[in-house]
């Protein structure tokens, strides 16, 4: 049974493949950019819970969330609520992004920011260092072994850090086997959309010491976001719920006074 991500790598993929662009001159591009924030760094420094608030449009999932939200509005009142970092949906055909949602969310804040997309190949990689990125989502269950491996390397190449996405034990392997010591455990499940928080709580203590944990999707409010710091999670990637909230920086501050176990 083909899932939602099936159907999203599917249409990156083609479109890659009609890329004609060169990657020499893109990594050429991206390696001559000034650093970038310090994306894991800044997880793990965290004082209590870590937040990365997500800038989203919409959804597969939910649909329409916040369509016509000002990225720089939202990414401003996130940080005066205290998140410590961003992600920004940057995919147009699945989550209504708009061109530039990243630039104006970074250029609003100076907390670092994660390009969420669905990277498929190294002008990805490429591409979320020159519009201005400090991190790159890898989902693991869209990539091979050796496709995940190039793309992880190509990325702390480029003073990128690298989110590696995983679902479950033989995804974790396949993460540690590539170097990856910035672990995201997506608990919204491929086929269902059902949210398992067991999943995620199941996977934290399976990281090694070193590895910086994030628990993503369904974090609903503060009970969910506590039983997580509490499984070891470093930070919660926090969409839905802080984007459709009445006060943005409330919302955030809210899940920042949790503690880390």
């Amino acid at each position: 049974m083909a899932t939602y991500l099936d159907r999203i790598v599917a249409a990156h993929r083609e479109a890659a493949a009609a890329d004609q662009r060169s990657v020499d001159d893109l990594r050429e591009q991206a390696a001559a950019l000034p650093p970038t924030r310090g994306f894991a760094a800044a997880l793990a420094a965290a004082d209590g819970l870590a937040v990365i608030a997500e800038v989203k449009r919409a959804s597969p999932s939910k649909g329409d969330l916040n369509r016509d939200l000002d990225p720089a509005a939202v990414a401003s009142a996130y940080a005066a609520g205290g998140a410590t970092c961003l992600s920004v949906l940057t995919d147009a055909d699945w989550f209504s992004a708009v061109d530039g949602d990243l630039q104006a969310a970074r250029a609003a804040v100076a907390i670092p920011v994660l390009r969420k997309d669905f990277t498929v190949g190294a002008a990805d990689v490429c591409d979320t260092r020159i519009m201005g990125a400090d991190a790159v989502l890898l989902i693991a269950a869209a990539l091979d072994d050796a496709e995940l491996a190039d793309l992880h390397a190509l990325a702390l190449e480029l003073g990128l850090d690298a989110l590696v996405e995983i679902h479950d034990e033989a995804e974790l392997e396949r993460a540690l086997a590539v170097g990856a010591s910035l672990i995201g455990v997506n608990q919204r499940d491929l086929v269902t959309f059902e949210v398992d928080t067991d999943r995620a709580v199941r996977m934290a203590p399976q990281m090694p010491a070193g590895v910086v944990r994030v628990a993503e999707s369904g974090v609903r409010d503060v009970t969910d976001a506590t039983l997580l710091a509490e499984a070891g999670y470093h930070a919660v990637l926090v969409g839905e719920s802080l984007v459709t909230a009445g006060d943005h920086g409330a919302a955030v501050a809210a899940l920042r006074a949790i503690p880390r176990s």
